[in-house]
């Protein structure tokens, strides 16, 4: 059953509850001592328990958007427009550097459906798989679907590393890079997701089941117990850091996104400021709801 967007905004109200002062004491000092620019949001799906921090400034999503490009995906195939069986052929042309595996693993050739690209894309955070998809759904379909959706910030600018000959927006590419996004933004798309209210019930599980996969181990999960279930999806690029996630603790799904950007510490390495800030808001979050009793 398809959902139409405007019942699906009125089933569920984009609006955070008041701060709350035990969430706040956790992170706020975290933020702070940050040597760069931090926005911060966490909602509880179930109580609707909620803290924020610049939860509506635009910033750099990096491989984030990757996200949004999945949800207009699924939202492609229940409208006809693509299939998720449709096989895709893997191009030298085709091939990226950064993250993911098509490009140092797989075959000028080889040949795929559509939902492994889209499945590559999320868990691998896969640059070639990405374009590919892109390919497939239009660069600009994403941008539609999220303003129609009343996620007006969340854009994608251009296909992986070829800003220069695909970008859609050159004056968002030269500030965001890849795409831009709130952390508030994030957080509605998840919580839409966790909800069932994204294009269908049935694609919503196997979103989650993607993001549930999510290979990143550095970031938001890091200092998690490693039997908690976490639906994920990370970016990183030289001087921002970006995640959205849902955490499955005792007392309901918490949705929460942490963008960085402006970060003094550029470093590709596994103990990079932000990377660390990430996980330890993460860890925050989880002691706070994971920890309360059923």
């Amino acid at each position: 059953m398809r959902f139409a967007i405007l019942a699906v905004l009125s089933l569920f109200p984009l609006t955070a509850h008041a701060a709350d002062k035990d969430l706040e004491a956790r992170i706020a000092p975290l933020t702070k001592a940050h040597n760069g620019r931090v926005a911060v949001v966490v909602k509880n799906l179930k109580t609707g328990e909620a803290y924020s921090l610049n939860p509506d400034e635009v910033m750099p999503t990096a491989s984030l958007i990757k996200l949004p490009v999945m949800v207009e995906t699924y939202w492609q195939v229940a409208d006809g427009k693509v299939k998720l069986e449709t096989t895709l052929t893997l191009k030298k042309d085709d091939k990226v550097p950064g993250s993911g595996i098509l490009t140092q693993h797989f075959s000028d050739g080889a040949t795929f459906p559509l939902r492994d690209a889209v499945r590559l894309m999320i868990v691998y955070s896969d640059n070639t798989a990405t374009n590919l998809v892109l390919d497939q759904i239009g660069i600009p379909s994403t941008n539609v679907r999220m303003e129609k959706l009343g996620l007006k910030s969340t854009k994608i600018n251009a296909k992986v590393f070829k800003g220069s000959t695909t970008s859609i927006d050159p004056e968002g590419t030269k500030k965001y890079g890849l795409g831009s996004t709130t952390a508030m933004e994030m957080v509605q798309l998840l919580e839409l997701i966790d909800a069932g209210k994204v294009v269908s019930p049935e694609s919503c599980k196997e979103m989650l089941k993607h993001l549930k996969a999510c290979d990143d181990k550095n970031t938001i999960a890091r200092f998690l117990p490693s039997g908690m279930e976490l639906a994920f999806k990370t970016g990183a690029v030289s001087d921002a850091r970006t995640s959205a996630a849902i955490a499955y603790t005792k007392t309901g799904p918490v949705a929460f996104s942490i963008l960085t950007t402006g970060n003094e510490d550029k470093r590709w390495v596994r103990d990079n400021a932000a990377e660390v800030l990430l996980a330890n808001v993460a860890k925050e979050v989880y002691e706070h709801f994971g920890q309360k009793k059923e």
